[in-house]
């Protein structure tokens, strides 16, 4: 059932893989692990639908929600990276439209640190208004924050893919995803799309939802409710050509664990991967510095974000890691610090909404592989 390799030292990696099939939390999956840019654990396994008739093969993809986040991160500190944006400068500077409603101030690390304020439409929108990317991001450069930019980090769900994207889009003259495609997936030829191209999508993976536990609204904020529910996405419209071929750079990235764990590689290895030099050391390291840090006022949880990824505080082995996730379960973990990139993709979604103990267990096996644990 499980193909692929890993290194001898990261036998235990494989076992915890395994383990996830025979127990029966996973139905088809992937894993990957880079140590010093070199790919130390490739795995798939399983099966692409819910009805176990698709074999998950070593190039079967699927759409990663949140995990996306990452890419588009990545993105934007690439563009940091070479002078040609400013996290500290007003979004306005790029997007002039964006300063109505008292938005004048609001910089662009605030978009990536999910501190805007803009972590939902206020205005209603449909799931199909979300690939009309001109709609959306009108809608939002027109509406005021639901608080203090850079005071809070309210997890920005769908929204901080418009925002970031829209400023790369205006400096670039080029759309998120062609930038993402042109200057790092490409020239790596990793298989990571976001606005997957229609001859791919034979190889796409079913997501599979979890059992249907609606959440208790009355328990709530209004704000909680309008970035949960405005709008409503069902999974189902992961299988639409309609979803996999819009830009969605929040969630509606195509990928699987190699290509997360070898594009992340950049991040990790100081700038350099694929034996390419991508960005600067230092570049890289800006993803670490922490803009805001408590409880998050969308997921309710204590988190401490910097540009484009949570850090480190205290659950990781190592101080210089960053990660992100997404719904479901599929995760991305960068560790400068051990040079190590970690990522788990699959298509049996779990039920909780941040966190998920399959790929946190494979990561353990690989911290205690390397001694960390």
């Amino acid at each position: 059932m499980v193909e692929g390799f890993t290194h001898e030292r990261f036998a235990r990696v494989r076992a915890a893989f395994e383990h996830s099939f025979t127990s029966g939390a996973d139905v088809g999956a992937s894993f990957c692990v880079t140590v010093d840019g070199e790919t130390v654990v490739d795995l798939w396994g399983g099966f692409a639908d819910a009805d176990r008739t698709r074999p998950w093969e070593r190039d079967t993809i699927v759409n990663v929600y949140s995990s996306t986040k990452t890419m588009t991160a990545l993105t934007a500190l690439l563009l940091a990276d070479r002078g040609d944006l400013d996290f500290d400068a007003p979004v306005a500077r790029y997007w002039p439209e964006f300063a109505a409603n008292g938005k004048d101030a609001v910089k662009v690390s605030h978009l990536m640190s999910h501190s805007s304020g803009l972590a939902a439409w206020s205005a209603p929108i449909e799931a199909t208004d979300l690939y009309d990317w001109d709609k959306v991001t009108a809608l939002l450069a027109a509406q005021a924050p639901d608080w203090e930019p850079g005071t809070a980090s309210g997890y920005h769900v769908l929204t901080q893919g418009y925002l970031i994207g829209e400023v790369v889009r205006r400096i670039t003259g080029r759309s998120l995803g062609t930038v993402f495609r042109e200057e790092i997936a490409d020239p790596m030829s990793a298989d990571f799309h976001i606005g997957l191209p229609e001859s791919e999508d034979a190889r796409v993976a079913d997501l599979i939802p979890p059992p249907d536990h609606p959440p208790d609204g009355s328990a709530q904020t209004r704000l909680q409710q309008n970035a949960s529910n405005n709008p409503l996405v069902n999974v189902a419209a992961t299988r639409t050509r309609a979803w996999r071929g819009a830009e969605i750079p929040a969630a509606g990235g195509t990928g699987n664990a190699r290509s997360m764990a070898e594009i992340h590689a950049i991040l990790a290895n100081g700038g350099v991967a694929d034996g390419r030099r991508f960005m600067s050391g230092a570049g890289c390291r800006r993803a670490l510095e922490p803009q805001v840090d408590g409880r998050d006022l969308v997921l309710d949880m204590n988190l401490r974000f910097g540009l484009g990824f949570a850090v480190s505080d205290g659950i990781m082995p190592n101080p210089n890691t960053m990660y992100w996730g997404g719904l479901g379960g599929s995760l991305v973990i960068i560790d400068l610090d051990a040079r190590t990139t970690i990522a788990y993709a699959m298509n049996r979604m779990g039920g909780a909404t941040t966190g998920d103990l399959r790929g946190f267990a494979m990561a353990m096996a690989v911290w205690k592989a390397q001694g960390l644990l």
